[in-house]
C-alpha cells in the first residue's frame, strides 16, 4: 500500500484527504491519504522524515509552501513561484511542483474560457495571487495585479512576463476591459465582503474566486448578477488536488469522482 499524505499546520480543516480517497477507490488503487502537522519551523524535517518513512508523495499548505523549497529540487514553475505545494519522493531526489497553477488554468479550461490573448486581472499578491500570476501570464495573458499593499503587486509584477501593477484604486480602471478576473485573496470567505466594487463587473467577463467557503461568495453573487460567468473555488481547490494525483500516480484524475467528495463536504 502506498502512503500520500499533507503536512500543514493547521490540517484538521483540510478536504484533501477525501478528494484523494475518492480517486484511489475510483481506480483501485491500493493507497490511503493522511495529514501531518509538524510544528511551525519543522517543515524541511518532516518533509525528510516522510521521505524515511516511505512516503510517496505529500502535500504541502500553508504555512509551509515557501519552508520546503530548500529540501525539494522544484521544477521550473514552482521556482518561478516561490512555493511548492507537491512533492513526489519517487525519484532519485524529492521533486517539488506547485500545482496551484495548474488549479487555476484547469479551472477555466474545465469551463471553456480561453485564457491566450485575453486581459486578466488578479487581486492580490500573496501565495494564491502568485500563482494566478504566473498560470494566466504563461497561458498567454496579460495580466495587471491589483494589491491592498501596492508595493507587494508590483514586486510580483516584476518576476510576471509583462504583468503591470497597482493598488486596489487600479481596480475601477481596469476591471471594466478585462475578460478575466481572479480574486486570490481571502476577503470573502465566510463572510459577505468583496474586494471588488459590483460597478465595475460586466457580462463580458469570466470570474474565479479562489475563496470556497461559501460557495457562492458576495464577489460571485455581484459578478452573475452583472451578467459574468463565475467559477467558484471548489474548482480551483479540485484540479490542483488532481494535477496532484497525477504527478505521483501517472493515470488520469478520476473528476468526476473527486469533485464529488470534495463538493459533498462544502
Amino acid at each position: 500500500m502506498d502512503v500520500y499524505g499533507l503536512i500543514g499546520n493547521p490540517v484538521g480543516h483540510s478536504l484533501s484527504p477525501p478528494m484523494h480517497e475518492a480517486a484511489y477507490e475510483a481506480l483501485g488503487i491500493d493507497a490511503r491519504y493522511v495529514t501531518f502537522e509538524p510544528a511551525i519551523g519543522s517543515a524541511p524535517e518532516a518533509v525528510s522524515a516522510a521521505e524515511t518513512l516511505g512516503v510517496a508523495g505529500l502535500n504541502v499548505t500553508v504555512p509551509f509552501k515557501q519552508d520546503v523549497l530548500d529540501v525539494v529540487s522544484p521544477e521550473p514553475l514552482a521556482e518561478r513561484i516561490g512555493a511548492v505545494n507537491t512533492i513526489d519522493f519517487t525519484g532519485e531526489t524529492p521533486q517539488g511542483y506547485n500545482t496551484d497553477a495548474i488549479g487555476v488554468t484547469r479551472s477555466f479550461e474545465h469551463h471553456g474560457v480561453s485564457i491566450d490573448g485575453r486581459d486578466a486581472v488578479v487581486v492580490g499578491a500573496g501565495g494564491a495571487g502568485r500563482a494566478a500570476a504566473f498560470a494566466l501570464a504563461d497561458a498567454g495573458a496579460s495580466v495587471h495585479i491589483a494589491n491592498r499593499t501596492e508595493s507587494r503587486a508590483i514586486d510580483l509584477a516584476a518576476a510576471v512576463p509583462g504583468a503591470s501593477a497597482g493598488g486596489l484604486d487600479t481596480l475601477s480602471e481596469r476591471v471594466p476591459t478585462a475578460d478575466i478576473l481572479v480574486n486570490a485573496t481571502s476577503v470573502g470567505m465566510e463572510s459577505d465582503e468583496t474586494p471588488v466594487p459590483a460597478g465595475v463587473l460586466h457580462d463580458d467577463l469570466t470570474v474565479l474566486d479562489a475563496v470556497y467557503a461559501p460557495l457562492e461568495t458576495r464577489l460571485l453573487r455581484e459578478a452573475s448578477d452583472a451578467g459574468a460567468e463565475t467559477i467558484d473555488g471548489a474548482w480551483m481547490l479540485l484540479f490542483q488536488g488532481v494535477a496532484a494525483f497525477e504527478i505521483w500516480s501517472g493515470e488520469d484524475g478520476p473528476v468526476d469522482a473527486m469533485n464529488e467528495a470534495l463538493r459533498s463536504r462544502l
